[in-house]
């Protein structure tokens, strides 16, 4: 039994869940559901109202026919026992007299004749005893009724229930019951009560009541229906084109909607038509741009390395016998050789960066270990640590962080947040932190630097983008290296993130899949430091050694 109500009770979840999941979901259902309630609270409420309107006046109406009708035939009593002789048994003349009114009126009733609640008359020269026509019904006169109609103010009535059915008492229908005196010479005042059936109209009051009820739950059916096929009508173009516009959305630019008709609903799906008709031309439009222009910057990219390749040679030539020039001359010819250097690493960026535009980007992964990847990066970046004064901190688990990479990528990753950092620390310490868990590596790169707003945050992976315009690159940086550092991480499956606050510095973290076709939820390290952070204590730079980038990094080495 206990598992028969555990089912229901969750069937009766699950029905309920669907019903909520429909409301939400569904304007049709909550436009129906609402016109529904409605029209059933006003059907309800006005079938109430006519109901007892209906009642109140068949009531009304067949109380004054019973009253005019007890009030004759209380005259015609009181006329037979006015012209009785004196000599008649009057205790005949009550039966005979009950036995007539009974029959007398519209239709069958019962008829009492009794003693007054007072007992007036008992000190009379006759003695009646009262009379019946029906003994059983004799307690539903009360003794309230008695009271007022012996008070002798003309006819009193009261709502009764009548005991009927078989065994008797089993059921009940509504009566009134009607009293008033009359007199009867030589032995005074009689109560004289008529008992009236009001079924005949409780019958036709049941089936008046019937009737409204089957006629509004056909009204509200019908109501039912017509909002339905109304906003059917309505909703089903907005379903289509929202289905359509889904369509648009994932790429199917040729899908339209079907046009009927030229009402309002036909106007809609005109100028959706109309507007995914545009929408798709601007889009290829912008396609066919952006691929000329992918393809431009290709072409662009290797015509330039013939010419390069000549300037590099010529300039080779000067650089080496730029000792026997005069000082402008030789610090012309140094000059030239570091913009090529730089140009043909800004080559080098633009056909990266043209690869990943065209899709053509491809990763070589592997099982490595990243924290062989984040020492080399930071090895690389120790000459510039040490011509800035920064220290760099590096904090590594003693275990192994494996994960499937392309370690070309990613320590280029690492070493442009490196150089980034450095050159914005303005001389304080650089904390690289690596950390791992069972489904992702981490790494930070955190400067103390000058730092950048969050606005400033949001925009600092886009291309060509600086936070101060007017500031020098110190290595002579292209303004790709974090575009192309974001789309390496995307190429991995990973995040590159960036998080700063003007005077706290700034910190970017990136998080990468220990395993290909894994989707990361969390990252193992936090990427906006603790407000309350305490700067690492690196000790004080050691003359006659290494540089002091290294000194950490070098410790952390030996520790693996």
């Amino acid at each position: 039994m206990s598992r028969f109500w555990r089912r229901t009770r969750v069937r009766v979840m699950l029905a309920s869940r669907a019903l909520a999941r429909g409301w939400r979901t569904s304007l049709q259902v909550r436009v129906i559901t609402s016109t529904l309630v409605l029209g059933f609270v006003t059907v309800l409420a006005l079938g109430g109202y006519l109901s007892d309107r209906i009642r109140d006046g068949m009531f009304n109406q067949r109380l004054e026919e019973i009253l005019d009708e007890s009030a004759r035939s209380t005259r015609q009593a009181q006329d037979t026992f006015d012209a009785a002789p004196a000599n008649t048994q009057l205790q005949q003349l009550f039966v005979d007299l009950v036995q007539a009114l009974q029959v007398g009126g519209t239709g069958q009733r019962d008829v009492f004749i009794q003693r007054p609640a007072n007992s007036a008359g008992a000190g009379a020269s006759v003695f009646v005893s009262p009379v019946v026509s029906d003994e059983r019904l004799v307690p539903l006169i009360s003794d309230e009724l008695r009271r007022k109609v012996s008070e002798g103010k003309g006819q009193r009535w009261q709502s009764v229930a009548i005991p009927v059915g078989s065994p008797v008492g089993s059921k009940v229908e509504p009566g009134l019951m009607v009293g008033s005196t009359v007199g009867v010479p030589g032995t005074g005042s009689y109560d004289l009560y008529y008992l009236y059936s009001l079924a005949p109209q409780q019958e036709t009051l049941d089936l008046l009541q019937r009737t409204l009820a089957i006629g509004a739950f056909t009204l509200v059916a019908l109501l039912g229906a017509m909002t339905w096929l109304v906003t059917r009508q309505t909703v089903l173009p907005v379903r289509i084109a929202a289905r359509v516009a889904e369509r648009l959305a994932d790429g199917h630019l040729t899908e339209r909607m079907t046009v009927r008709g030229q009402d309002e609903m036909a106007t809609l799906a005109r100028s959706f038509n109309e507007m995914a008709e545009s929408l798709g031309v601007q889009l290829n439009r912008m396609e066919e741009l952006s691929a000329l222009q992918r393809r431009f910057v290709a072409d662009v990219s290797h015509e330039l390395r013939t010419p390069l390749t000549t300037i590099r040679m010529a300039g080779e030539v000067l650089h080496g016998a730029r000792d026997g020039f005069d000082p402008a001359i030789k610090r012309s010819a140094e000059l030239l050789t570091q913009q090529l250097d730089r140009f043909e690493d800004l080559l080098a960026d633009l056909l990266e960066i043209s690869r990943f535009d065209a899709g053509a980007a491809m990763l070589d992964a592997e099982g490595q270990d990243v924290r062989d990847v984040v020492a080399a990066a930071v090895e690389q970046a120790m000459p510039l640590a040490v011509n800035k004064g920064s220290w760099v901190h590096v904090t590594m688990p003693d275990t192994r962080c494996t994960a499937d990479i392309d370690p070309r990528r990613v320590e280029r990753i690492l070493r442009n947040l490196l150089v980034n950092a450095i050159e914005h620390a303005e001389g304080s310490s650089v904390e690289v932190t690596v950390a791992a868990n069972t489904r992702a590596v981490a790494v930070t790169v955190r400067d103390r630097g000058v730092g950048m707003t969050q606005d400033e945050a949001e925009h600092v992976f886009d291309r060509f983008w600086r936070a101060d315009p007017a500031r020098a690159r110190t290595m002579g940086g292209t303004g790709l290296g974090l575009a192309i550092s974001l789309e390496d991480a995307h190429l991995h499956g990973g995040w590159l993130e960036a998080w700063g606050r003007p005077g706290r510095g700034a910190c970017f973290r990136l998080t990468l899949p220990r395993r290909a076709g894994i989707q990361l939820s969390a990252s193992p390290l936090p990427l906006v430091p603790a407000p309350d952070e305490v700067l690492p204590d690196v000790g004080p730079p050691r003359r006659g050694t290494s540089d002091p980038a290294g000194l950490p990094v070098l410790d952390h080495l030996e520790n693996r």
